[in-house]
């Protein structure tokens, strides 16, 4: 029963270490890496559907009905959107994702709380798992003290969110 719950981790890894193969087969496992480092400047993201994210980074402990018929790991509370446009098709994802990759520059707490995510035709991220109110907002005057140019389009929306 164990190593069942550890499977969908390793399927995750599986088929998001794919593509490298090809590559690793004709480059030692060193070089490997020096290039993925250089090429990434250090920050890597990974891009994945927040239901998944949910699943796996979830306390067992604290499971909780999800209203779609599957027991899930959420709670509901609140997230800071900072970023939501439906504009400029060919450029969505990766402003989205710029997005959420300039918060965690700054706010290296944030690192594995930066949800993005495409409702056709809007891209939106999403920042944080907070239980109150009270605390998404605390952080969100936070967040457009950090990034005045961003404030207008910030917002905090009630969400599900991670219950650790």
């Amino acid at each position: 029963m164990r190593l069942l719950s550890k499977l969908p981790v390793a399927l995750l890894l599986g088929v998001a270490l794919c593509p490298l193969r090809s590559f690793a087969q004709s480059e030692s496992p060193r070089k490997v890496v020096e290039n993925i480092e250089s090429e990434s400047e250090g920050f890597i993201l990974i891009d994945a559907p927040e239901d998944l994210l949910d699943t796996l980074l979830a306390n067992p402990d604290k499971k909780s009905h999800n209203g779609s018929g599957n027991k899930g790991y959420q709670a509901s509370g609140f997230r800071i959107q900072v970023f939501s446009d439906g504009r400029n098709q060919h450029s969505l994802e990766s402003r989205a994702k710029a997005r959420g990759a300039a918060i965690v520059s700054k706010f290296p707490k944030y690192r594995g709380q930066i949800y993005s995510f495409s409702s056709s035709p809007n891209w939106y991220t999403r920042v944080g798992n907070f239980r109150s109110q009270a605390e998404a907002n605390q952080a969100l005057a936070e967040l457009k003290r950090a990034f005045p140019q961003f404030a207008s389009e910030m917002r905090v929306v009630k969400s599900k969110i991670i219950n650790n």
